[in-house]
């Protein structure tokens, strides 16, 4: 006769496995058909970076790259819903993929030559780069800002952008975009630099603020996937899904929606 206690205690053991299981699961990166097999996507996002991945007021995910995450879910998986958010910090971005928690990343990442030794990229889906800011009505293009003073965040790749266009400007080094703001909204500094997909917000939110037409730089932002041969029919879905978006003027469609230059 099997005792009661042992055999709830099994059924206990096999519970807990399969939480454990579906745990695993829920957080690790796969090949494309065990995706397939498991029915939905893990992508780490941003989700406090307006246009591109932020949370409503309601509290759900919206942005740009939001848009694009919920595309691929249609195409690999036949539904927008099929796919998990991982908000992510910038520091984030990278190790995610590579260890393998999430099965992509689009999170505002830069295809660049030293990352790409780490991770593989996908075809660009957004052309980002360094443009001004300003609310000063006096400036209207970027010669209007040869001497004066533009505010820049320290260490980043902006710096040589404006000493090229702008070599004799004044650049003043901020430690965040709140700080730039204040510089900017009392007039402390004539404009500031920084990526597009962020500054797109300011002229959104705040009339008083313009972006400059010019673009003194270009970023390509990609998906972020492991590397592999084992993630190679992965990453092809993801390139060729990207290249449709691109061809029937989707993204820039859902680009001009999120008021993104």
């Amino acid at each position: 006769m099997s005792n009661p206690l042992i055999s709830a205690a099994i059924s206990f053991l096999l519970a807990v496995l399969c939480v454990i299981s579906d745990a695993h699961s829920s957080v690790f990166a796969a090949e494309l058909p065990k995706i397939q097999q498991r029915g939905y996507l893990n992508v780490a996002v941003k989700d406090n970076l307006y246009p591109l991945g932020f949370r409503d007021a309601g509290g759900n995910l919206q942005g740009y790259e939001i848009d694009l995450a919920k595309a691929l879910a249609v195409d690999l998986l036949g539904k927008p819903t099929a796919v998990k958010f991982k908000p992510v910090a910038n520091r984030d971005r990278l190790s995610l993929v590579l260890d393998h928690k999430v099965d992509f990343a689009i999170a505002r990442v830069t295809a660049t030559s030293s990352r790409a030794r780490l991770v593989n990229f996908s075809i660009p889906y957004y052309l980002d780069g360094t443009v001004l800011v300003t609310k000063d009505s006096s400036v209207q293009k970027l010669s209007d800002l040869t001497k004066q003073k533009i505010a820049v965040l320290k260490n980043s790749s902006t710096i040589a952008a404006v000493r090229y266009y702008l070599p004799n400007a004044d650049l003043v080094g901020v430690d965040s975009y709140e700080s730039a703001r204040l510089l900017t909204q009392s007039n402390a500094v004539a404009a500031f630099a920084a990526d597009a997909s962020v500054l797109s917000s300011w002229a959104q939110k705040n009339t008083q603020y313009k972006l400059l037409p010019t673009k003194l730089s270009t970023e390509p932002l990609s998906v972020v996937m492991p590397k592999g041969l084992q993630y190679d029919q992965l990453r092809q879905k993801v390139n060729g899904a990207i290249a449709h978006y691109i061809a029937e003027g989707w993204l820039k469609q859902r680009a001009t929606h999120w008021g993104l230059p």
